[in-house]
């Protein structure tokens, strides 16, 4: 019974987090929004984008801790609607500023995202059978001085108590579990890093300047086509899991690199002959990310302990931040370097 009520207090202090992360995690996109929409100034741009990257890290750590407590399908949706918010992001803001609205009134209409999110949050998630803690708390302003009520509630702690493994009910991971865990996780989060490091190298550092002045499409249109289609193949590989599963991550990260190495030639020597060839080199660039993003993923939550899993995602997520931040940094320079010709 201890090791129950301390399970049961881990589990509620979590959920009292993730309920914070979320609210958290919508004020951040609300205020990206917000302050990019009304900057007078290039530092309230970056404060804006400094939010939002806020937001979506915290809300990929959260979300992928709490796919360990759904079916699997969970999961695969995840993959998924995060490849399709790339694609409909780019065309609902090309589409509304395409029929006429200036971006600063088609930034104030995306707002309504990050409410929605709370919404589908707090709202409409169906709660998960397996965090029970869940069901409780939104039974707090019930007739808790109910007998049969709290007779009840006690005989279903008890068969869950039964029906959980024993290892989920040792309490919370400590520090050298943790640590043994991150050890683990290695051989996910390096090839993941790689595979966002290269992938983000090219977008910020590169896709800018693949231009083709004697192309039917100017450079802007040339740009926005290079990043649809990587939106396009991102979705496409992330939303793969239900037909094809790729257990070598390494390959993955390796083709990546390959694909850096390739486009940063071209920029330097101008070899490539037209901006169909760059079209497709993008779209299999997205492929690639999706994959390797999707598959690490399903990998660690397949492959991992249940009582490890929640930590492992979160810790997991932080793979593709690493190589995406240390892209932006590389970026920097070697973009400034080409301009400078």
């Amino acid at each position: 019974m201890v090791g129950t009520a301390a399970t049961a207090a881990a589990m509620t202090a979590t959920l009292s987090l993730l309920r914070f992360r979320v609210l958290f995690c919508a004020l951040m996109a609300a205020a990206s929004f917000l302050l990019v929409s009304f900057s007078s100034a290039v530092w309230m741009s970056i404060l804006g984008v400094i939010f939002a990257s806020i937001s979506s890290g915290l809300g990929e750590l959260s979300f992928l801790s709490l796919t360990v407590f759904f079916s699997s399908n969970v999961l695969t949706g995840w993959c998924s609607g995060t490849g399709v918010a790339g694609v409909g992001g780019a065309v609902l803001y090309a589409s509304l500023t395409q029929f006429g609205l200036s971006p600063q009134i088609t930034l104030l209409i995306m707002l309504v995202v990050p409410f929605a999110m709370l919404i589908c949050y707090f709202f409409l998630l169906v709660p998960p059978p397996s965090l029970p803690q869940w069901n409780s708390r939104r039974m707090e302003h019930a007739a808790v001085d109910s007998e049969e009520r709290r007779r009840l509630m006690d005989e279903e702690e008890e068969e869950q108590e039964r029906s959980m493994p024993e290892d989920v009910t040792t309490g919370p991971l400590t520090f050298t579990e943790k640590m043994h865990v991150i050890r683990g996780l290695l051989k996910f989060v390096l090839p993941l890093g790689l595979v966002y490091f290269a992938e983000y190298f090219i977008n910020q550092g590169l896709m800018e300047l693949l231009y083709f002045p004697n192309f039917f499409l100017s450079h802007a249109q040339q740009y926005r086509w290079y990043q649809m289609l990587y939106q396009v193949g991102v979705f496409v590989s992330r939303s793969s899991l239900c037909c094809v599963k790729i257990r070598k991550l390494w390959a993955l990260s390796l083709l990546q690199v390959v694909n850096a190495v390739l486009l940063l030639f071209a920029v330097r020597y101008l070899f490539l002959p037209s901006a169909w060839l760059v079209f497709g080199i993008v779209l299999y660039e997205g492929l690639l990310g999706g994959a390797a993003y999707a598959n690490t993923f399903h990998f660690i939550n397949k492959e991992t302990e249940d009582r490890q899993k929640e930590f492992a995602m979160g810790a997991a997520s932080v793979g593709d931040s690493m190589g995406i931040a240390l892209a932006g940094l590389v970026a920097f320079f070697v973009h400034r370097y080409f301009c400078s010709l």
